[in-house]
């Protein structure tokens, strides 16, 4: 089975050596940053990684600070207070994606993160405390207890905040198959998201890598992404 060094290596050479390399990484938030997050940012990441998925990411972007003010900064509490008919408004309201499913998600996360927050003292806590090494058991804990949380928009959140975590970019999946892992082109069931866990963490123990630094570098070691 292919080594991780020399899948870094392969990155490295199609991105123009360790350096350029280096500076593509995702920021990993560390345990106490990820604990001084206020609750309402990672609402707000929860949010836009709903309202980025099937729509363009760029039009989201820059409607954002419109979304900000829609939403009251996505301050749970005051978010708590709405009233049905204040929640129905937004369904016309230009400043926000104006889809039923998406603004009742945020309903629905208001209260999963207000429950979270209840149980671990501020969400940041709760991340902060979740291991790395078992993702997929987050990942499933925010599809059962948020909404709209499952899948890629999941772990587009967990990437947003800075937790360390893997995303199964196509190019991803490939290197993960080209090691000899049997699972889909779009790996969603709990047999191949174990195979998918237990492959990341046998390069965590080789490397010592960040697990979202390991995932960006898999996805630059193939595909059509060469510099």
């Amino acid at each position: 089975m292919e080594k991780f060094s020399s899948i870094k290596k392969r990155a490295e050479q199609r991105k123009g050596g360790a350096a350029e390399l280096q500076k593509l990484l995702p920021r990993v938030a560390s345990t106490k940053e990820l604990r001084a997050l206020p609750d309402d940012r990672y609402l707000a990441m929860m949010t836009k990684r709903i309202n980025q998925a099937g729509f363009s990411w760029k039009v989201i972007e820059k409607k954002w600070p419109e979304f900000e003010e829609a939403f009251f900064g996505f301050d749970p509490a005051k978010l708590t207070l709405l009233s049905p008919e204040q929640w129905d408004a937004y369904i016309s309201d230009r400043r926000v994606v104006r889809s039923w499913q998406k603004i009742q998600a945020l309903q629905d996360n208001v209260f999963f993160v207000r429950e979270t927050v209840r149980q671990y003292g501020s969400f940041g806590n709760f991340l902060a405390e979740w291991p790395a090494s078992n993702q997929i058991g987050l990942m499933a804990h925010l599809k059962q207890q948020g909404s709209r949380l499952g899948g890629q928009s999941g772990m587009w959140f967990l990437r947003g905040v800075g937790k360390d975590c893997f995303v199964l970019f196509r190019d991803v999946v490939t290197v993960l198959k080209s090691v000899g892992l049997d699972i889909a082109s779009q790996p969603t069931s709990k047999r191949d998201l174990i195979k998918v866990q237990n492959q990341f963490n046998a390069w965590h123990e080789e490397t010592g890598l960040a697990y979202s630094h390991m995932s960006r570098i898999a996805a630059c070691s193939v595909g059509e992404n060469r510099m």
